[in-house]
């Protein structure tokens, strides 16, 4: 009996140690060294580079939401951070952005942020003296998040500038997908 016991008691106490295992938790630094941020950043920065001496100091741009390739009426919480991060930075840069969550005059689909048809951004543009609109979108495969970013002249539809990137799909890119 003595020698179940003894057999028995490292085995149970392994096998609480193995539901006990808490799976890894994001704290500050593990987030904040994250690729996303980064690479949105540095997106809006080669646009900025691009675009440098090409629009006007006193009007605005617009930033659309960055869309499913897929499906371009659609978007997810890594569209809509991509679209504000890139607004962030293009801002940060000495670019005018309107921020249009504070307009009314936009279309806003519930959920999707700011979505605008082709035939719409001229005349948002128009309406706002916006000189430009900074438009996305994103494609995604099992590994990997494809994304783009223009910045179109609303009149022409002429792509004054334009970057790709790829993110790679890790923990949290993945949940910002399927918060749609």
């Amino acid at each position: 009996m003595r020698a179940v016991a003894a057999l028995l008691l490292p085995l149970s106490l392994a096998g609480c140690a193995w539901f006990s295992d808490k799976p890894p938790e994001n704290d500050y630094a593990s987030t904040s060294q994250n690729q996303f941020v980064g690479a949105n950043y540095k997106a809006a920065d080669v646009l900025l580079s691009q675009l440098n001496g090409r629009l006007a100091g006193d009007k605005p741009l617009i930033m659309a939401t960055v869309v499913n390739i897929d499906a371009l009426d659609q978007s997810s919480t890594l569209g809509r951070l991509v679209s504000e991060q890139v607004s962030t930075r293009l801002a940060q840069g000495g670019l005018r952005m309107l921020e249009m969550k504070l307009r009314t005059s936009v279309y806003m689909k519930r959920q999707q942020g700011e979505m605008m048809l082709t035939r719409e951004v001229g005349e948002v543009a128009h309406n706002h003296n916006a000189q430009a609109v900074v438009v996305g979108s994103y494609g995604e495969t099992n590994d990997a998040v494809f994304v783009n970013i223009k910045v179109v002249q609303p009149q022409t539809n002429q792509v004054m500038a334009a970057t790709d990137y790829v993110l790679a799909k890790d923990s949290v890119v993945r949940s910002m997908l399927l918060g749609r």
